[in-house]
Parts: C-alpha cells; structure tokens; sequence
C-alpha cells in the first residue's frame, strides 16, 4: 500500500486528523448533510483515499450540524429520474461506494450526531461500529417514496436485526430511536449529544493501537458475512433500485414531497 494523504480536495466532505485516527464529516449542514451530486461522487471516492494512507490506523465518520445525513437531495432525485446517462453516474457511484466502504482495511466507526435517514442509515450499517446520540435516529424511508432500498439497509439489516424486523422497519420506513437501534445491535452504544464524536474518536484511538494487519486481517475475515450477501445481491438491487427510480409512482410521490416542502 503506497502512503498517499488525505487532505486531497473535497468539497462537501471534510477531513481532519487526531494522531492515526481521520475524522470524516459530511459537510452539508444547511441541507442536513443529504447528498446532492457532488457529495454522492465523493462518497464513492473518498474510501479509496483513506485507504491508501499507511500513516491513517481508524476512521470515525460523522455530520455537520444537527443531522448524520438525510439521504439523498430532492434535486438530485429528479435529475436522476429525467436522465439515463445521470442514473448510470449515480448508480455506478453506489456500487463503488458501497465496496469500498466494506472493504476500507481500517476500522470505520459511526459518530451518528443525529438522523441518518435513507442513505444515511446505510453509510451508518456499512460502518463497523456506530455510536449514536440519544437523540438520533434511524430510518429507511425509501418505499415511502417509490424507491428499492438497494444501497445498505435492506441488505444489511436482516444480517444484523433478522429478517422480520427488518422488514418491519424498511417496509414502514419508521424511525429507529437511538435506544431501539442500541437494542437491536444497528449501534453499539448510545451517549449524550455532546460526546457522540468524543467518543467515537476515543473508541478509534483504541482500536489504532490494535496491532494493523491483525485488525484488518480479522475485519476482512468478519466481513466474510457481508461480503458474501453483498457478492449475490447488491446487483440485483441496484438493478431493482433502478427500475424504481423509472416508475410512474416514485416520480409522483417525488412531485408530492417537493410541492410540501416548498415554502
């Protein structure tokens, strides 16, 4: 592995470091961190650069502002539904994003400050720990909106809480109060608002002290799960995925929540 740094450019993430342990932050807060174009590119970029720094020993991702992330943004959503060549930038992004969250060889921890909703509640299951405030929560609401959950939770979820809870909760798209997530193992831990990230950072300050290339090689070995669910279902997801954002009904129920949400 080449020693690379990651204080390459990026627009809407940020990156700092604490010793061996970078500190990545969605940094859309005026939009509670929901992905537009340019973020949706650079979450499928920026793993690969992290991966590449020998001197980065634990990751702890998190939010700007009072949200983890919202999801995806309403502009985007409707780029992405009129435009074939946009659908195959942004699903070519999620593939990408996806593999290489799971196969990041440092361990990546959830700092969740606050809702993580849609996509956000899949980059908190691609994460190998998360710790949430307890005033955060989870939710899955695409079929809410005519959309196949086909990034993270619908995958992951069944792994992690069983098969019917998951379906309970991505069925309904009802939100996972911190606690309830803590119960059901979608976080490790629950703490006050205000050490979500101290905690999470501390958390990855240990775990960089973990001999590496045993951690990785033990991480790569506990994904084996992941990866295997991952290998015979994310293209048939995305592929499901992208039919929906094709439908009648999404691009209805799109028009419905951006006519509620103007002023």
């Amino acid at each position: 592995m080449s020693e690379t740094s990651t204080t390459a450019s990026f627009q809407t993430i940020a990156i700092r470091h604490e010793g061996p342990v970078a500190v990545v932050t969605l940094n859309r807060p005026e939009a509670m961190n929901a992905a537009d174009a340019v973020m949706h590119r650079e979450l499928a970029q920026i793993w690969d650069v992290i991966a590449a720094d020998t001197t980065v020993r634990a990751v702890v991702l998190t939010g700007a502002g009072r949200a983890f992330s919202a999801g995806g943004d309403f502009p985007r959503m409707v780029a992405t539904q009129r435009d074939q060549d946009i659908q195959d930038e942004v699903f070519a992004e999620a593939r990408r994003m996806v593999g290489s969250m799971v196969d990041l060889p440092q361990p990546l921890i959830a700092a969740v400050n606050g809702p993580a909703v849609g996509l956000g509640a899949s980059l908190v299951t691609l994460c190998d720990m998360a710790i949430a405030a307890e005033s955060a929560f989870i939710a899955d609401p695409h079929l809410g909106v005519g959309l196949v959950p086909g990034d993270g939770a619908a995958l992951l979820w069944p792994l992690t809480i069983g098969l019917m809870r998951a379906k309970e909760y991505v069925f309904t798209g009802a939100r996972i109060p911190a606690t309830t997530a803590r119960e059901l193992g979608l976080v490790n831990s629950v703490v006050p608002a205000e050490e979500v990230v101290p905690a999470a950072v501390e958390l990855a300050q240990r775990l960089a002290e973990v001999p590496a290339r045993a951690l990785q090689d033990t991480k790569r070995l506990l994904n084996t799960h992941v990866t295997r669910v991952l290998t015979g279902l994310l293209d048939q997801a995305l592929h499901a995925e992208r039919a929906s954002v094709n439908s009648a009904e999404h691009a209805e129920l799109t028009q419905r929540l951006i006519e509620k949400t103007r002023p």
